[in-house]
């Protein structure tokens, strides 16, 4: 009998419950799929004005409903001029991360072919369990523009600005243990901060074992969950939100959070971003599974990158909380911390610097 298991300060998938989320499903669906169409269609008369009448009939719908589309996908932050008694037209190319702006950048992936976009969705992660429960083949990916219920790890919600991040999860299936799943999420840190420097130039430090930061602050999260059987996993979904072109944050997370805008003052192309990262991700992922010394370069280049798994006084917050010295990763990616009592494995739990050490 399949369970559900925990990876590391990770909680477990919980199980189906119907909310007003999924219960909304068929009717964002349907909006997004208009909101596609109309950006497909300005896309291919960019150098023209479409009537507000023009695209009604596209649609089957009426030129209100036309204009109540248009100005959705204003505040998605597509740049698209014009009136409803004129017609519209772009501006520019919109960075949205649609399947058919992305596909180029993805060839020879396994996740060519296989995008899912939404304008607003729940949670990327849930739409990722449940394509895996159904049964779907890996390589799914799941992009939305804004979230209403992101996830973090611990249960924690993740902030979800319209347009301005990027909150994605892909579907695997890999042939592991459920006990080497860890591993996977510090591959996927490493493609992300792989992506970040060859857009941004930027370097980020790895928080063990699913945060990015800049400086002090974090700017990713990465939240991996699991469908596994004793012995084997049956998927795995890795969700990641990591901000992007954010300019402020909300006041609770002010001081903790950062965006590589307001790193660089420089505006990001997310559409580069995300297919920068899903490359890197695609060799993480087949080099994991095809070479043997993968599990061994992952762990080294992880600690490379990291001020935290080596000589770093941290305080443990969990069921027991405890303060002690990093001192790298175990053969499964666990961290190691040298306390006065010898040394510990952590497997779960909050781990923040410590000034007691």
């Amino acid at each position: 009998m399949a369970a559900r298991q925990r990876v590391a300060h990770n909680h477990g998938i919980a199980p189906p419950t119907t909310t007003r989320a999924s219960r909304d499903a068929p009717t964002l669906e349907a909006t997004d799929a208009r909101l596609n169409r109309i950006v497909r269609l300005l896309t291919n008369n960019a150098t023209v004005v479409v009537s507000g009448t023009k695209i009604a009939a596209e649609l089957g719908s009426t030129r209100s409903e036309v204009w109540r589309l248009i100005r959705q996908l204003r505040t998605n932050g597509v740049a698209i001029a014009g009136h409803p008694s004129i017609g519209y037209q772009l501006e520019a190319m919109p960075d949205l991360l649609l399947p058919e702006i992305l596909a180029p950048l993805l060839t020879g992936t396994m996740f060519a072919a296989q995008v899912h976009h939404y304008f607003r969705a729940g949670s990327t992660n849930a739409l990722a369990l449940d394509s895996g429960a159904a049964g779907a083949p890996e390589g799914g990916v799941f992009l939305a523009e804004e979230q209403t219920a992101g996830r973090g790890r611990g249960g924690h919600t993740w902030h979800s600005a319209r347009a301005d991040g990027i909150y994605g999860s892909v579907l695997l299936r890999p042939q592991l243990p459920p006990t080497e799943v860890l591993l996977l999420s510090l591959a996927a840190a490493l493609a992300v901060r792989s992506a970040v420097l060859e857009v941004t130039g930027l370097e980020a430090d790895l928080k063990w074992p699913n945060d990015l930061l800049l400086g002090s602050r974090k700017f990713c999260g990465i939240l991996t969950e699991m469908h596994s059987e004793a012995t084997r996993v049956r998927h795995v979904v890795i969700g990641v939100g990591l901000n992007v072109n954010q300019k402020s944050f909300p006041e609770d997370i002010r001081e903790q959070a950062t965006s590589l805008f307001l790193e660089t003052r420089t505006p990001c192309s997310r559409v580069a971003l995300v297919g920068a990262l899903l490359k890197s991700l695609d060799r993480e992922y087949r080099a994991l599974l095809a070479e043997p010394e993968a599990r061994e370069s992952i762990l080294h280049r992880f600690q490379e990158h990291s001020g935290w798994t080596n000589g770093c006084a941290v305080r443990i917050e969990d069921e027991e909380s405890f303060t002690g010295i990093t001192e790298g990763l175990d053969a499964q990616g666990f961290l190691q911390v040298r306390t006065p009592q010898g040394l510990r494995t952590v497997v779960s739990g909050a781990v923040r610097r410590s000034k007691s050490q």
